[in-house]
Order: structure tokens, then sequence, then C-alpha cells
């Protein structure tokens, strides 16, 4: 089990996120960010994202919205795919976003619907049917 806020919050980012995402992650880290990705990874998957007060899947309905509110398009495509790990739903996403466009605005609303069309479709590959 991992004892420190790292510790905790390497397993629950590879966890969430991926080993490929964390290693390719940690492999651009240079030493202008290093002390950026410890502090994300000890203060947001450490503490924040291990914290047992709130499930993986919520925690990441509730980051999709954040994100998608705020305009972070990137992150919201990253953490759309991780929805794959944390077990939230396309129709949970759906809804959340929903939530975005009346209480963010339409354009956000709009914008993040956009973004997890493309990030689906890419998921389910070039072959797969909608």
């Amino acid at each position: 089990m991992a004892s420190t806020p790292r510790d905790m919050g390497m397993a629950t980012r590879r966890a969430v996120l991926g080993d490929a995402h964390v290693d390719q992650a940690s492999g651009n880290q240079t030493p202008l960010d290093a002390e950026f990705q410890e502090l994300i990874t000890e203060g947001a998957w450490g503490r924040v994202w291990s914290s047992p007060d709130l499930s993986p899947r919520d925690r990441s309905l509730i980051t999709i919205a954040l994100l998608a509110a705020l305009g972070h398009w990137e992150e919201v495509a990253m953490h759309i795919r991780a929805t794959a790990n944390t077990g939230a739903s396309e129709a949970e996403v759906r809804a959340a976003l929903m939530h975005v466009a009346i209480y963010a605005g339409v354009p956000a609303g709009n914008q993040a619907f956009r973004i997890a069309k493309e990030t689906y479709a890419a998921m389910r590959g070039p072959n797969a049917a909608e």
C-alpha cells in the first residue's frame, strides 16, 4: 500500500490515466516542470483523487464538468479517455455536460460535446459503429 502522498498519487494517477500516459508525462518532464509535476502528483492525485470520500467515477464526472466549464479542452479529452478506467459511462458524461451547458453556458457545453464525440470516436477506433 502506498504510504506517502507521492506514492499514493502515482498509484492513483496510473489507475486513472493509465501507465502509457503517466510514463509519457514522466518522460517529458524537465527541470523546469519537475516541481510542478510533483505538485500534481502529490496534491491532485495523492490527496484529492486518492481520498475515499468520492468514487473514481464521481471524481471523473466532476473533473470533466469543471474542465469543460473552464474551457480546458485538452484536459477534457484526457479525462474522457480516463473514463475507461474510472467507470463513468458515456450517458453519465453526457449528463455532466448537460449541466455544463446550463450552468456554464451553451458555448462551453457545445464545445465540450464536440470534444466528447471526437474522443469517444477515437476510443472506439476507426471501424467501430456508433
